[in-house]
């Protein structure tokens, strides 16, 4: 097993031979609360993407998956806002930027695929028109270049008959081919760096399958960077690069795809990969508080303490730090799983 090493802010979460392609530092976003202070979705989060990568964040709903999504497009959903940190896409820190230095970027060198189609697309205009709008606006090329590229990406998506889907408006679509075409949407000017967030949970098992590999595959090839939202932790198993596990707007545990799943060291990936188990006592000692975490106090400590089978004394009253455990494999924990 690996010492444990002091973590620097080259070795968070990116392996440090690339210049991330997205990098987060010390992210909070805070919403109001009707007495007190500020509810902190997001505490203080650090993440990077390198080039070219597809990192996975899974978690249970309501861990704050959605709100980073949003945040790293400075979309905070009021009233929430962004209180601290930094946001640095291709070295420049997005937090300073203007509403119209935002928009460029946006749809152009940033883009979001959200998990319900349907909602993202106009049911007025042909999903032609909204693809080739993005490809006018963005790239400042003419009607006649923005069809011919749109009916290229309709076919790089696999729709059929690409030159009558054109036409076609979004209420024609199955619900794989309306997520074909907002993905058409989304990559039509070969973004840097794409977020998905849950953009499957809404399809058949076998639909999601092809709309998976069709991702991964066009991300690739056009050399963006990916951010896979998902609370399927089994589909980032055969997805991702390296995969993060967020609990209560924290990132509990990130590392490469392999030591995720087969050396996992924080609890919590522990008690997730556990509900996957036939076994019913493995899923109960995980799923099982230790007598110390029934004194847990909100926002004291680490805030997985009151779910945790290891928690202690010390896990109720000292939040933990991020520790780099070698391998690219960091966690935030007092008492990491040994194996």
């Amino acid at each position: 097993m690996h010492g444990i090493v002091p973590m620097s802010a080259a070795t968070v979460t990116s392996p440090a031979e690339k210049t991330p392609t997205l990098s987060v530092r010390g992210l909070r976003v805070e919403f109001p609360a009707f007495a007190g202070p500020p509810l902190a979705a997001i505490p203080d989060l650090d993440l990077d993407i390198a080039p070219g990568e597809i990192v996975g964040l899974a978690g249970e709903a309501g861990a704050g998956k959605t709100v980073l999504a949003r945040s790293l497009f400075r979309l905070v959903p009021e009233p929430g806002r962004i209180a601290g940190g930094a946001i640095r896409f291709d070295g420049e820190d997005l937090i300073g930027f203007d509403e119209r230095s935002l928009q460029k970027l946006r749809g152009r060198s940033m883009t979001l695929i959200a998990a319900n189609p349907r909602g993202e697309l106009n049911p007025l205009r042909t999903v032609g028109d909204q693809i080739s709008t993005m490809a006018r606006v963005h790239l400042g090329v003419d009607r006649r270049v923005a069809r011919q590229m749109t009916l290229d990406m309709l076919r790089a998506v696999q729709i059929p008959d690409p030159e009558r889907r054109y036409d076609a408006y979004p209420h024609e679509l199955s619900g794989g081919m309306a997520q074909r075409i907002v993905i058409a949407v989304a990559l039509i000017c070969s973004p840097r760096f794409v977020v998905a967030d849950d953009a499957t949970s809404g399809l058949d098992v076998t639909v999601q399958a092809q709309v998976l590999d069709l991702l991964r595959k066009l991300t690739l090839e056009r050399g963006s960077s990916l951010l896979f939202i998902t609370r399927d932790v089994g589909i980032a198993a055969h997805f991702c690069d390296r995969v993060a596990v967020m609990y209560r707007g924290e990132i509990m545990e990130v590392a490469p795809r392999e030591t995720f799943f087969f050396q996992p060291r924080h609890p919590y990936t522990v008690m997730l990969l556990a509900a996957f188990s036939h076994n019913q006592r493995l899923r109960a000692g995980w799923s099982r508080p230790s007598k110390a975490a029934a004194e847990a106090v909100p926002g004291v400590g680490c805030s997985y303490a009151s779910r945790c089978p290891k928690a202690a004394a010390r896990c109720l009253v000292e939040r933990p730090a991020a520790t780099n455990l070698g391998g690219g494999q960091v966690i935030r924990c007092h008492y990491p799983v040994e194996r």
